[in-house]
């Protein structure tokens, strides 16, 4: 019986499981596999590693999150793990983008635009829910006086677009929110945006910020789009009325399920607590006795 045990754990041993790869589709063996710390997905190791490789190279560091679209958890990858799986030049890469990305969305700080300078200078914000109002910003390093909207020197009363058009720096995107504009800035991040036609609901693809194209306000948390009823900004989302009223009526009811669901399946989860913990107690107490058996054979 001892020599029958010894042999089947040998067997259980030597067979290597394959497991699927969701981004190769292929068959690799455990040990070719690699576990996402957060989300606890399986990935066979090249494709994370390629994986990483191609969102710092493209710039997207902000939140690496798990490959697979339909992960409930969205696992984060964290800068210890990436460290780990890409070669050090991508690392510094990834590190000073990132900086780079944390420093340009921050309110309270900016690059100072001095060529050659990489001081970052602390800026004065203004109250939370309102645009960003220019103010002068003095650079600690060398010295340059310079406007935290636009960058470019302070001037003072002028607004930043009437300084802008009245320099050899003019690009034609405005900071303000004229209508005819066919380009503008992102109130957070202030990186050039194009509206060709379609909604006034946009959304940055730097910073994900989502604002009304017209007067620039904020409507991140305006899931109804209510900024369209009334105001300036009225009728003006681009949608007829039915489309407005659909978009509301899903919303209304992504919530709604979600709370249905949590309360029909609390009674039940309730109720099936201790079968599962009595099941999980007798598949321990099998596995004692069966251990118990091998060492007594």
């Amino acid at each position: 019986m001892a020599v029958y045990s010894a042999s089947k754990s040998s067997v259980d041993l030597a067979i290597d499981p394959l497991i699927t790869c969701r981004l190769c589709l292929m068959e690799c063996p455990l040990l070719e596999m690699y576990e996402l710390h957060d989300c606890k997905c399986l990935y066979c190791e090249t494709c994370v590693k390629q994986y990483l490789n191609v969102s710092i190279t493209e710039g997207n560091i902000l939140a690496i999150t798990c490959p697979d679209a339909q992960c409930r958890k969205q696992g984060k990858m964290e800068a210890k793990e990436i460290e780990k799986l890409v070669e050090p030049s991508l690392f510094d890469r990834y590190r000073r983008l990132r900086f780079q990305r944390e420093v340009d969305l921050d309110p309270n700080r900016t690059f100072c635009p001095e060529a050659g300078c990489d001081t970052v200078c602390h800026v004065c914000s203004s109250a939370s829910g309102e645009t960003q109002r220019p103010a002068p910003v003095q650079c600690p390093t060398c010295g340059l006086q310079f406007c935290s909207v636009c960058k470019t020197k302070w001037h003072g009363t002028q607004t930043c677009d009437e300084h802008i058009k009245g320099s050899e720096n003019d690009v034609g995107i405005p900071f303000s929110s004229a209508e005819d504009a066919k380009i503008k800035r992102c109130p957070v991040c202030h990186v050039p945006i194009e509206r060709n036609d379609g909604c006034a609901q946009m959304m940055c693809k730097r910073c994900k910020h989502v604002f009304c194209w017209y007067c620039l306000a904020s409507l991140d948390d305006d899931f109804l789009l209510r900024h369209y009823d009334k105001g300036p900004c009225k009728n003006k989302l681009g949608h007829s009325r039915a489309s407005v009223i659909w978009h509301r009526t899903q919303v209304v009811g992504i919530f709604a399920g979600f709370g249905v669901l949590l309360l029909v399946a609390s009674p039940f989860l309730l109720l099936a607590a201790p079968c599962i913990l009595c099941c999980k107690c007798k598949v321990c107490k099998c596995c004692d006795e069966d251990d118990g058996d091998g060492l007594a054979s």
